[in-house]
């Protein structure tokens, strides 16, 4: 005689605990997915419509100075909220992936630095530069506003985090095998250092490159931006499903 084996009923109340925690995990990626592009969008549509401001010429930051500055502020806390939500689902989904652990602790903390620094840069605006807003000149012969040196100092943090977190996920997909991610997150690591050197130096009213300060910013930034977004993506879509019985 067959033996006849019953399945047992779902739980009730709805899913079962790892099913929402891995609901949840990915809501988080998800809102870290969503911080670039939006980031982004808004900064590139208050340059190209600010009177007096050159996206080629002026930094991010300065959009954060002037009349609708508080848009600019805005966008660096919502992006700043949105990726320590990544950060916190970034850490969820390597802890809970099979496989060598290298970088599950240092790439999410590394992740929040970053997200951290966004909020810094809205709560402290920098001083003009680059003559914006118009009237300024091209370089304050002071030191600057103490507002100002907390605005490029924990932003200069933000940028090396950023760069090492690109750093340490390329070390681990490396040792995960996955020789793409590795590669590419090694070049997003070169290409934000190197544009962001350029801006800085463009930024000093180095002559010959003062006028392109915010193009290299911007190539700098939106390199970041992709990575994290894709990066997001990613570990989202690899997020194990828990395995019914």
């Amino acid at each position: 005689m067959k033996s006849v084996s019953i399945a047992a009923p779902p739980p009730p109340g709805g899913p079962s605990r790892p099913d929402r925690a891995t609901a949840l995990t990915r809501r988080l990626l998800t809102l870290g997915a969503i911080a670039g592009p939006l980031f982004v969008v808004v900064f590139l549509a208050e340059g190209a419509t600010r009177a007096g401001y050159d996206p080629l010429r002026h930094p991010v930051s300065s959009l954060e100075l002037g009349d609708g500055g508080w848009v600019q502020t805005a966008n660096f806390l919502v992006a700043g909220f949105l990726s320590l939500a990544y950060a916190a689902g970034l850490r969820r989904a390597l802890k809970a992936t099979p496989g060598p652990a290298r970088g599950s602790v240092w790439g999410p903390r590394l992740v929040g630095v970053w997200a951290l620094a966004l909020v810094a840069a809205g709560v402290f605006t920098t001083d003009p530069v680059s003559g914006y807003p118009s009237g300024t000149p091209d370089r304050l012969t002071e030191y600057g506003s103490v507002h100002a040196a907390l605005h490029d100092l924990l932003s200069l943090g933000g940028f090396v985090a950023l760069v090492a977190a690109c750093l340490v996920f390329a070390r681990r997909f490396a040792a995960r095998g996955e020789r793409g991610w590795a590669l590419y997150s090694a070049l997003s690591a070169a290409v934000f250092t190197a544009a962001m050197v350029l801006a800085n130096i463009a930024f000093s009213q180095a002559e010959g490159l003062v006028a392109f300060g915010g193009l290299f910013q911007r190539i700098s930034v939106t390199a970041g931006w992709c990575w994290l977004t894709l990066l997001a993506v990613r570990t989202a879509r690899h997020l194990r499903r828990p395995e019914r019985a």
